[in-house]
């Protein structure tokens, strides 16, 4: 294991603690975790700064370890988002393996969009169809992944762009195809 995938996955280690902790930190605020979004920041992090593999365990295990640590989210909600999240953390680290436009803001962006538009399609697509089959409604699922998260995406937006860019900056984060690009 060369020195950078040792530096993936001790920064998928601390997204995947971090996606344990900040819900806890923000759960004090009534409905905190549909508007803030607090575990998806971890994990598109994580896809972005370590590529798909380790952005998807991360997406798979954050959610899950949160739940049997903190009871957050509970079992109605787990299914759903693990499969969210483990979407968010696959399709970041993807986006940031294929999306090269030649200027770094740009990419992060395209990639984080991507990342977010397809993990929230994957969120109301297996509640319609497995986890609320018949109960989920197109009115339901733009209002909760849009409308009431609103804020959250708005911190996402703002926060990781810039923290990925002042990590690299930094020099304790390699983009994580660089090679690639």
């Amino acid at each position: 294991m060369d020195r950078f995938s040792t530096r993936r996955l001790v920064m998928a280690a601390l997204c995947t603690a971090l996606g344990v902790v900040l819900p806890t930190l923000t759960h004090s605020i009534p409905n905190a975790g549909s508007v803030l979004l607090p575990m998806h920041i971890p994990v598109l992090l994580c896809g972005l700064a370590c590529g798909w593999p380790y952005g998807l365990a991360c997406g798979l295990m954050a959610p899950t370890l949160s739940s049997l640590i903190t009871g957050m989210p509970g079992p109605a909600y787990l299914p759903a988002m693990v499969c969210e999240l483990a979407a968010y953390g696959l399709i970041s680290g993807l986006s940031a393996r294929f999306i090269h436009t030649g200027r770094r803001t740009r990419d992060i962006y395209l990639q984080l969009v991507s990342a977010m538009l397809i993990g929230r399609m994957v969120y109301g697509a297996v509640n319609a169809l497995i986890f609320r089959a018949g109960a989920y409604s197109m009115e339901i699922f733009l209002t909760a992944a849009f409308v009431t998260a609103l804020p959250g995406i708005l911190i996402q937006l703002v926060v990781l762009p810039a923290l990925i860019l002042a990590l690299e900056k930094a020099r304790m984060l390699e983009a994580p195809y660089a090679a690639a690009a």
